[in-house]
């Protein structure tokens, strides 16, 4: 008998408190009020958070996956602040490739977006061309030729930074931290002659947005794939961060996915810093066999578009 397939499901939510303040007993004492996105609906679902506040918004951008076409695309989904309630939800950037992390930030007076965008083989930097925040246009290639996976910047030392795990036969992603240095946001960038500067399957891949901690070192959220991937996030702290040397610690910080919603205890894989609030998803896998008839149907539908 064939196995049962195993099916991830991220489910996106908004922890009432800065990212600094977080660890395990933190996380766990907030869960009654972290507030949720609304669930994505049959065979799809919502990863990867970043947001933004805007006066009495919180904008809260996430991968949106259909396992019907196996193809994801950039939503946004405003949170109003003042009703706690959500509202307008769109498709704000989407391509023939698989689009996810869509990691946007100001600065400059312009707000961005670098979204991993590996089947394109790149990392690519995309600009909000109005104040809506629905129209997004591709700038350039920060890496080009490079299969890069959960880019993340921040500002440091007088030089741009960038963590970045790279696509790879046997799960190289998971288990390599890659780093890039820039004068500017624009470039050029250059990998370090080091890479991969950790290699860990507990502890390399980024999982959100750097930021700095009261001592003024970089810290960045990182994926614990060692139960598999995405079980849980831990906080890996450099204490030295230079184009001649890198020297990062896992801090004892680790966050899993029952501490903030008991039916998605299965993983926890991105937290992102958003002002007053922490963005984070947390997964639950599917284990009914109705995944195999989706996906013989998704290839019956792609041998039909070949044929005709």
């Amino acid at each position: 008998m064939l196995e049962r397939p195993r099916t991830d499901f991220w489910r996106v939510g908004i922890v009432p408190a800065p990212i600094a303040e977080l660890d395990a007993a933190r996380l766990a004492s907030l869960r009654d009020r972290i507030v949720w996105l609304p669930e994505a609906g049959p065979w799809r679902y919502y990863a990867d958070p970043f947001g933004l506040v805007r006066g009495q918004v919180l904008h809260v951008f996430v991968e949106a996956f259909d396992y019907r076409r196996k193809h994801a695309v950039i939503e946004r989904h405003d949170f109003d602040l003042p009703t706690l309630r959500w509202r307008d939800a769109r498709v704000v950037l989407a391509r023939p490739f698989h689009l996810s992390y869509p990691n946007v930030f100001e600065h400059a007076g312009q707000t961005w977006m670098l979204p991993e965008s590996a089947k394109a083989n790149e990392i690519a930097l995309y600009r909000a061309t109005d104040a809506s925040l629905d129209n997004w246009q591709r700038e350039q290639a920060l890496l080009a030729g490079v299969p890069g996976a959960d880019a993340s910047v921040i500002e440091h030392g007088g030089r741009w930074w960038m963590f970045y795990a790279i696509v790879g036969p046997g799960g190289r992603d998971q288990r390599e931290l890659h780093v890039a240095h820039a004068p500017a946001l624009a470039g050029p960038w250059q990998p370090l002659q080091g890479n991969p500067v950790r290699v860990d399957r507990s502890g390399a891949r980024p999982a959100g947005q750097p930021f700095h901690d009261d001592q003024g070192r970089v810290v960045l959220p990182v994926q614990d794939s060692s139960a598999g991937y995405g079980s849980a996030l831990r906080l890996l702290r450099f204490d030295v961060l230079e184009p001649a040397q890198v020297r990062c610690e896992p801090t004892s910080t680790r966050l899993t996915g029952d501490l903030a919603l008991a039916d998605h205890a299965e993983g926890l894989h991105t937290l992102s810093a958003c002002g007053p609030f922490t963005l984070i998803d947390v997964k639950r896998i599917d284990r009914s066999r109705a995944k195999q008839w989706l996906d013989l149907k998704r290839r019956a539908r792609r041998l039909v578009g070949l044929a005709s």
